[in-house]
């Protein structure tokens, strides 16, 4: 006979949650986020008793809680559902945990009608669970969770969604709850701004706003490049082949559309095909003429570079050889996978492929981290580096990759890098060193990838002639230092909010006269801007001052040049940019002097709204208990 759940309770030993004196601050943060998703629920089961409660777990930023209630909520209820969470709160309860046999526990969730924490007990093996209870509210947890609830107290709830109990669509929808706490309000009200600005970031909405590019959907997820945007990434191209240039690069162009033989060779038909676009197409065959042969769209440059150096004969004196391609690439990505810049099925990769000696492994990988350094740099970027080691889905010799993954150790401790490990993501012929850009929102985003590659010189059958005239195989580094210049834009937009550096911007500088007699001094003030390399327009003066200067920072122009009877006596401007606003009266000469140094220089003249340090990992603990 079924015990009651009075009786199963009166024999529990309730003991206080004690967590770690000291814990790091990502630490701190789940748990007063998991604990708030209780008190959530608390808050839900005081409003609605026949509540039947499902999950409720600590997510990046926030928390949510799946349950099943009497009637649909909507936003207007989530302000009631706050103010019973700070009520209960304000009393402060403890967290107290209690351990007790499943069969106990299925028993006392059986008797309160708790359908969903009847079937997570009847998955587990474990032969006990553990109960954590503040106040009154009881639930099925494994933690952890903070000592008092008092530190729950700065809580927004966000959002209403719907989800499918363990994504079972044949089972009734349950309804999400969405929240999220922080260890302060001032924290708090910072992330509701991110929130805010986050979506106004957006690289797809800035794409509309700037003119820049668009999507349509017959174009299944690649973006048309408006005049706008095509300066914008030839500047980024631009920027790429200078750098590389310098540094000893040398830029090739292959086709894009390869038989299959091609990536059989390479082994990306076995490893990538499933990502590749395939047709069939007309080749020549020796015996028949034409046939019908099985081709594809190249997704990277590497099997086609291994074509270009076997073009002729190579001597040890040409090593490292430095070969750069910035060529279209296409991937049959998913469509539920795609977003914008960040995710197309075209897009451009600034790759390079580095044929060099097993002894000059480290230098090189070395001038590469540094160009890396020099090329992040014009934007202010912050980024780690991970090292992915060989994945269970690789080819050649286990010799070959411990000597790779050797290489790119010793290089990584020769730049005097900190870097994490991540086991099995190398790429299936090599392992790498892949590069995390961390932007302005706090987020971070794979783009740079330097890659040791012995195996597909040696299906290639590449050679040198060494210095003691024998043929050797050479190593090559696949690498690429934007990832590729669509996705690299898009995050750049994001990190900067739309408002570029004004080397990198569309349109440099706006010429706007206060009325129509001033257009005279205005056509000269633009010719001064476009005879010194600038980009410029006039902003005739079809509606008052103000709208236009209005529209100008929509466009987010750099400079802002505005001009009226008094500035066109002077030679003069009244200037006005996007990060200072209003500097006053100036001479023309020297608002054109001072933009041109800043386009000719790169100099980085914009600082975007950081978000970083509230989503830093470390910080002094608050007096609160946890």
């Amino acid at each position: 006979m079924a015990s009651a759940p009075e009786e199963i309770l009166a024999g529990l030993d309730w003991r206080p949650n004690q967590p770690p004196a000291e814990l790091p601050r990502p630490e701190r943060l789940r748990r007063i986020r998991h604990s708030s998703s209780h008190v959530m629920a608390q808050a839900v089961r005081e409003i609605f008793p026949a509540a039947r409660l499902a999950i409720g777990p600590p997510i990046e930023h926030g928390f949510y809680y799946d349950m099943e209630l009497p009637r649909p909520l909507t936003p207007d209820d989530l302000p009631e559902l706050e103010k019973r969470m700070r009520k209960i709160v304000a009393r402060a309860p403890g967290f107290f945990l209690a351990t007790l046999p499943r069969a106990r526990a299925l028993e006392l969730f059986s008797a309160w009608q708790q359908p969903y924490k009847v079937e997570l007990l009847e998955g587990l093996s474990d032969e006990t669970v553990t109960l954590y209870k503040q106040d009154r509210f009881i639930d099925l947890c494994a933690g952890p969770h903070v000592a008092n609830a008092q530190v729950c107290g700065h809580v927004k709830l966000l959002s209403i969604a719907g989800a499918y109990w363990r994504g079972d669509e044949h089972r009734p929808m349950l309804q999400r709850i969405y929240g999220t706490a922080w260890e302060s309000e001032a924290e708090l009200a910072e992330y509701l701004e991110y929130l805010e600005d986050s979506k106004a970031r957006d690289h797809r909405k800035l794409g509309q706003q700037l003119d820049l590019f668009s999507f349509h959907p017959w174009s299944a997820g690649c973006p048309f490049w408006h005049p706008r945007g095509v300066i914008v990434r030839d500047q980024l191209l631009r920027l790429w082949r200078e750098t590389h240039g310098r540094a000893g690069y040398q830029e090739i162009l292959n086709p894009v559309l390869y038989r299959k033989d091609l990536f059989e060779t390479s082994g990306h038909w076995d490893h990538f095909q499933e990502n590749m676009f395939k047709v069939s197409g007309k080749t020549s065959a020796p015996a028949t003429g034409e046939t019908e042969s099985e081709m594809a769209l190249k997704p990277m440059n590497c099997p086609d570079t291994m074509l270009f150096y076997k073009t002729r004969q190579h001597s040890y004196r040409e090593l490292p050889l430095r070969i750069s391609e910035g060529q279209l690439l296409h991937r049959n990505e998913a469509m539920g996978t795609l977003h914008g810049l960040m995710r197309a099925r075209v897009f451009t990769q600034d790759d390079a492929h580095i044929f060099i000696a097993e002894d000059q492994i480290q230098a090189e990988i070395g001038r590469v981290l540094a160009l890396l350094a020099e090329i992040y740099g014009y934007f202010g970027l912050r980024y780690s580096v991970t090292l992915s080691t060989r994945p269970a889905s690789s080819m050649g010799e286990d010799a070959l990759w411990e000597k790779a993954e050797a290489g790119l150790r010793q290089a990584l401790a020769a730049a005097g890098l900190d870097y994490a490990v991540e086991a099995g993501g190398g790429a299936f012929y090599g392992p790498k060193i892949d590069v995390m850009v961390h932007d302005s929102i706090g987020r971070q985003w794979q783009c740079g990838t330097v890659q040791l590659d012995f195996q597909l010189p040696r299906r290639f059958e590449l050679e040198y002639i060494a210095a003691d005239n024998q043929p050797r195989v050479p190593v090559v580094i696949h690498r690429a230092l934007f990832g590729s210049v669509e996705r690299f834009l898009g995050i750049l937009l994001e990190h900067f909010a739309g408002a570029l550096p004004a080397w990198l911007a569309p349109v440099q500088a706006a010429v706007l006269p206060i009325a129509e007699g001033q257009s005279g001094y205005a056509a000269e003030v633009l010719a001064s801007l476009t005879a010194a390399g600038l980009r410029a327009e006039l902003l005739a003066p079809e509606s008052k001052i103000s709208y236009r200067v209005r529209e100008a920072e929509l466009r987010k122009i750099p400079y802002m040049l505005v001009v009226g009877r008094r500035e066109a006596e002077s030679k003069s401007v009244s200037l006005r940019t996007y990060q200072e606003k209003d500097r006053g009266v100036m001479p023309l000469d020297a608002v054109v002097a001072e933009l041109r140094s800043l386009v000719e220089n790169r100099k980085l003249d914009v600082q975007p709204r950081d978000y970083s340090r509230l989503f830093r990992t470390e910080s002094p603990a608050p007096e609160a208990s946890y």
